[in-house]
Order: C-alpha cells, then sequence, then structure tokens
C-alpha cells in the first residue's frame, strides 16, 4: 500500500506550480513572471525539440543546403559529372588523334618514315592462322563475267592502260586490322585477308560503282566495286552488305560490316582483292594495312 501512495505522490510532484520571475537587479522590480510546473516545461521542451526536428528535415529536404551534405550530392550535378568525364575522354583521344596527325605531316614534310597506330584489338579466342580462302570455280567463272562484258565498265579508260596509271591514285583503306594470309599468285590467292574485331565498318578504298552484292555459299556475303581505269576490288565474308547493286559510293563510304560468312572462312577477317584490266594486283602495294 505504501508503494501505491508513494507513485501518486511523485506523479503529483510533476504538477505542482512554481513561479519564474524575472526583477530588474537594482530596483527588484518584477518585469516578468510565469507560473510554471515540471510537467508543463517537459511539454514544451519536447514540443519545441519536436518543431525543431521538423523544421531542419524541411530546410534540408526542399532547400540547396543539402548539397553540402557529405554523401548527398545532387543528382544533376552527379549527371553532369559524369557527361564531362565522357567529353573528356573522347576530347582526349580526338587530341592524341590530332597529334598524331600532325606528326605525320611533319614527318612527311622532313621526308621521315610515317607513324602508324597499331592498337588494334583482336579476339584471342579465334585462331586466325586456321584462316584458308582457297578460290573455287564460281569464283573464277564470277571474275570472268565481270572483267569480259562490256555493261560493267562503267567508267572510260583514260590515257594509258599500263599498270602504271593507278600508282597515282590515293586509296582509302578499307579495313585496319592485321594481315594473316597475304596475296600469293602461286597458290591462287589473289588477294590478303586482314583480321578485324566483330562489327567493324569496312569501306570503299575509291569512288566506284556496286557491280556485284550478293551471298556466294563459299565466301559468303560478296560486295565488288567498279573504279576508274578497268580497276575492281573486291569485298568477302562479310556478315552485313550495306550497298546494292548499282548504287555509286565514295571513297571511305561504309559499304559492309567485317563477318565470318562463307564455307571458307574460319573467323571474322575481310578477303579483299584488287583486279586492274583483268589482272589480279597485291593491294598491300598501294597501301598499309
Amino acid at each position: 500500500m505504501s508503494n501505491f501512495k508513494e507513485k501518486p505522490k511523485k506523479f503529483q510532484k510533476l504538477k505542482n506550480k512554481y513561479r519564474l520571475v524575472i526583477l530588474n537587479d537594482d530596483t527588484f522590480e518584477e518585469k516578468i513572471s510565469f507560473r510554471l510546473s515540471r510537467l508543463n516545461v517537459f511539454v514544451a521542451a519536447g514540443l519545441s525539440s519536436l518543431v525543431l526536428i521538423v523544421l531542419v528535415t524541411l530546410l534540408i529536404a526542399f532547400t540547396p543546403l543539402r548539397e553540402f551534405i557529405p554523401g548527398y550530392a545532387n543528382v544533376m550535378i552527379r549527371k553532369q559529372g559524369v557527361e564531362n568525364t565522357l567529353k573528356l575522354d573522347s576530347l582526349t583521344t580526338v587530341l592524341k588523334q590530332q597529334e598524331m596527325y600532325i606528326e605525320n605531316i611533319r614527318h612527311i614534310i622532313q621526308g621521315n618514315p610515317i607513324q602508324f597506330d597499331q592498337t588494334t584489338i583482336v579476339d584471342t579466342s579465334v585462331n586466325y592462322g586456321l584462316i584458308t580462302n582457297i578460290p573455287v570455280e564460281e569464283d573464277s567463272l564470277l571474275r570472268n563475267m565481270v572483267e569480259t562484258e562490256e555493261k560493267y565498265n562503267l567508267f572510260s579508260v583514260a590515257g594509258s592502260t599500263s599498270g602504271n596509271n593507278i600508282s597515282s591514285f590515293t586509296f582509302f583503306k578499307p579495313l585496319k586490322g592485321i594481315v594473316t594470309n597475304r596475296f600469293n599468285v602461286k597458290k591462287q590467292h589473289f588477294g590478303i585477308d586482314v583480321v578485324a574485331p566483330k562489327n567493324e565498318a569496312i569501306k570503299a578504298t575509291l569512288d566506284g560503282t556496286v557491280i556485284f552484292a550478293e551471298w556466294t555459299a563459299k565466301t559468303g556475303y560478296v560486295i565488288q566495286l567498279q573504279h576508274s581505269n578497268n580497276l575492281i576490288s573486291v569485298y568477302k565474308h562479310n556478315s552485313v552488305l550495306h550497298k546494292e547493286v548499282g548504287n555509286h559510293v565514295k571513297a571511305g563510304e561504309v559499304i559492309a560490316i567485317v563477318g565470318n560468312s562463307g564455307e571458307l572462312s574460319t573467323g571474322p577477317h575481310l578477303h579483299f582483292e584488287f583486279w586492274y584490266n583483268g589482272i589480279p594486283i597485291n593491294p598491300e602495294d598501294y597501301m598499309t594495312f
């Protein structure tokens, strides 16, 4: 019973009234007075703390002050930072290319050898040494048809028809990669095999007109271009052809995508041929891969 009576007494103390008086220290005149209790003080302090917490939360959530809190950055600022990083990387790459371009011009002016960027990425999971290209009868018949039919001679032959005519041409490299199988007439390999990553773009080496763009069983998707001075370029084993027969293309324009099509292909690469006046010539004599 005594414990039960003590608890109400302790609770009753919270309700006991007290007076808070503010006096003038010189005249002892009463300026302000408050009647308080412990319970009122606790309630007022709790409500004040709650209001302060709510105000601070709203201030952080809906004002720019939150950006000064570590780890609470603005989403737009983060996005802009990522974009700036990508732009900086692209600008760095372009700057390196421009520096190499200027350096090569300087070498050309001084008569020094030109520097080439050899940072070609090659798929190491493919054994490129097994890539072979055995000529078949269908290819020979197709070449004979293209070379003999007058309707495919889309350009007039200007001047002499000697092999020195094309030495003055500026050829555009159709693909950047590694040459794994070179031109060899004795082995009836009338072109070169250039290995490159998948989905790499193949470009026209000169201005010309598409005279053949079809699928063949042995060499997959094949596209052939007729150029001036009876020069024909052939691109084999493509995965996709971007041009059709009759289309006129400019040098450097994308005409196909590197692939692994045809029975004679064992990996993604381009088989590239040059034919001049019906005679195969080595592409490496006119451009560097």
